[in-house]
């Protein structure tokens, strides 16, 4: 590593965030900002974070962005991304900052990568993440390196099917997906419009609404039987669970636990380990500045 900081910023659909960290993970600067849905506004927001990062003296220091997708070979820009922030798809990112290079790569990919540099999963060599934000988001780690699979689709769990029969189609066009289940997105067709949120949703969980109590548990039974799939194909020594929904903390955790212990298949009685991510909403970022640091 040449540099001893580095930039990431993670382009998410409610989020854009940005980082600056220094080699050993540290967090020096954040920012935050709301992300424009509307036309491509969002990417004048990316550059403002961007700017604010650096501070008109950082302009030399490795760049790295992640964000939904698949990216390119050149890992310069976001090959694939149907549905959502339009403009993101082959965009280069270097010419946009009028910068040399900007290190590009999928926003799960990035959270992984922050948990198996930084974070809890330091010294782990297999393990999957699950992302929760707008969408669900997955990566896995294999042998220590991050697996793509064939055409870099490896890895996507909210594209799961848990309901085969659902008439609702996901933006892979499977149907009754994990995302739909869990996801940001679906909550307020979860609830016929009475929460907005995972958040709200949570909060009037915890207050003892029954409605929200039925609703969520719902959702952490569903998750559980996600893990579990992913557990019986994978078999990783560890699954980390990111994004918003982690910060649900015990009220998610808790009984996930119990539905694990109800649906896990544990041959020779060992569990796997869940485990809350270190960095929460700044995965992403953090991430996409550790994959600067690898490619600077």
């Amino acid at each position: 590593m040449n540099s001893k900081q580095a930039i990431g910023i993670d382009v998410g659909g409610t989020n854009i965030k940005g980082v600056l960290i220094n080699k050993n993970g540290e967090v020096l600067k954040k920012v935050t900002k709301e992300t424009d849905k509307k036309g491509v506004l969002w990417k004048d927001t990316t550059l403002r974070v961007l700017h604010e990062l650096q501070g008109g003296k950082l302009d030399n220091l490795p760049i790295g962005l992640s964000a939904p997708g698949l990216a390119n070979e050149t890992q310069d820009a976001i090959a694939c991304m149907p549905g959502r922030l339009d403009g993101l798809e082959e965009l280069k990112w270097a010419d946009f900052f009028k910068v040399n290079k900007v290190n590009v790569l999928n926003d799960a990919h990035a959270a992984l990568l922050a948990e198996s540099t930084f974070g809890v999963a330091v010294g782990t060599e297999n393990f999957i993440m699950l992302t929760f934000g707008t969408g669900v988001g997955g990566a896995i780690m294999i042998n220590g390196s991050i697996y793509k699979g064939f055409n870099g689709i490896a890895g996507h769990f909210g594209h799961m099917s848990l309901h085969a029969d659902s008439t609702k189609l996901g933006i892979t066009n499977m149907p009754g997906s994990l995302e739909d289940a869990v996801g940001e997105s679906t909550v307020k067709l979860r609830c016929n419009g009475k929460f907005s949120t995972v958040k709200e949703l949570v909060d009037a969980y915890r207050r003892g609404d029954q409605l929200a109590e039925e609703l969520w548990m719902k959702s952490v039974r569903e998750l559980a039987i996600g893990v579990c799939s992913i557990c019986n194909i994978l078999s990783p020594e560890k699954v980390i669970i990111g994004g918003g929904i982690a910060n649900a903390k015990e009220s998610l955790f808790d009984p996930l636990d119990t539905f694990m212990d109800m649906y896990e298949w544990r041959p020779r009685g060992t569990k796997t380990i869940i485990q809350r991510a270190k960095f929460h909403e700044y995965a992403g970022a953090i991430g996409a500045a550790a994959f600067a640091f690898q490619n600077n």
